[in-house]
């Protein structure tokens, strides 16, 4: 299954090499009747929460009636134009990171960045982005994947932690475990001490969420570590998140993104629309785990989850 992934991606990478823009290609369709092919192939970004989607996304549309297939591209620089000219018809996408990619993409590395933590705003920006280039944004659901920070569950009760104000509070100096670019990003360093008034005293750059970078939270050379809102190891290495309350972080919630011409029906929209009302954060971190940990198939622990919560026969 390995070789015949990674020849179908390298069919793709030669098909979107050879492309002159798909987006102009497609831009005469943003006013044509949404599309219903039979068969729909679903995008897979290639990380475990990606896989895990693309499988409860493929399920639910072949119960829809669909005849489906799975392609995991792990380059964002392929699948996307992929989407765009129909050689991919569905995606897993997060709501502020796909909107700033688009962005960039049409505007310059350089543009200002359109995601933001408010949701309808950052929605908003992505689908205006989108629409002209053949693709429908359907509904976030509840889950989201954001950047987070996490202190171990020893020095969050000795501090009495439980939300970033309160770090900022405490006037407690702060290594932080992230990544290098964790000095320079609005999210990262100069966010905590901006919004929440948090003394970042140094970065240790041991990378997001990293073993590495826990096991030295754990071991207290590090106060906190950057890492995020589904990772499920957190526990493991004693490890707590502190709340967002201030809302930082941009609303990365979990989106399908569609090909309007191929799978922009209702029936699509519909079959994808159940998972959005129950699919949590939480969710998203336990059946990571189950794959990651427990070494489950990916496409098992969907079919798993989506019957015991009535979505699946």
């Amino acid at each position: 299954m390995r070789g015949r992934t990674a020849a179908t991606a390298a069919a793709l990478l030669a098909l979107t090499a050879c492309s002159t823009g798909p987006s102009l290609e497609n831009r005469g369709q943003v006013t044509a009747s949404p599309g219903d092919s039979h068969h729909l192939t679903i995008g897979s970004a290639g990380f475990t929460q990606s896989d895990l989607l693309a499988q409860m996304y493929a399920q639910l549309l072949n119960q829809a009636g669909y005849r489906t297939s799975i392609l995991t591209v792990a380059n964002r620089e392929l699948y996307e134009p992929a989407l765009e000219s129909g050689q991919i018809d569905v995606v897993p996408e997060y709501a502020a990171t796909f909107a700033d990619w688009l962005d960039a993409k049409s505007h310059g590395a350089g543009a200002k960045p359109v995601g933001s933590p408010d949701l309808d705003a950052t929605m908003k920006a992505l689908r205006s982005l989108a629409t002209p280039r053949g693709l429908t944004v359907l509904p976030p659901g509840r889950a989201v994947d954001q950047n987070a920070f996490a202190v171990s569950a020893g020095y969050a009760r000795e501090h009495n932690l439980k939300t970033l104000s309160d770090l900022g509070a405490s006037k407690l100096k702060v290594r932080l475990a992230a990544g290098d670019e964790c000095v320079q990003r609005p999210y990262c360093a100069p966010g905590l001490k901006k919004v929440y008034g948090i003394d970042i005293t140094g970065i240790d750059p041991k990378g997001v969420g990293t073993t590495q970078a826990k096991r030295a939270v754990q071991d207290g050379r590090d106060q906190m570590v950057l890492t995020t809102t589904t990772d499920a190891t957190l526990d493991r290495f004693g490890l707590v998140l502190l709340a967002d309350d201030r809302h930082l972080q941009n609303a990365d919630y979990v989106v399908p993104v569609v090909n309007r011409s191929r799978a922009g029906s209702e029936r699509v929209a519909g079959a994808l629309n159940r998972l959005n009302h129950v699919l949590t954060t939480e969710d998203l971190a336990r059946l990571g785990r189950e794959v990651d940990d427990w070494r489950r198939l990916p496409a098992d622990v969907a079919r798993t989850y989506l019957r015991d919560k009535g979505l699946l026969k």
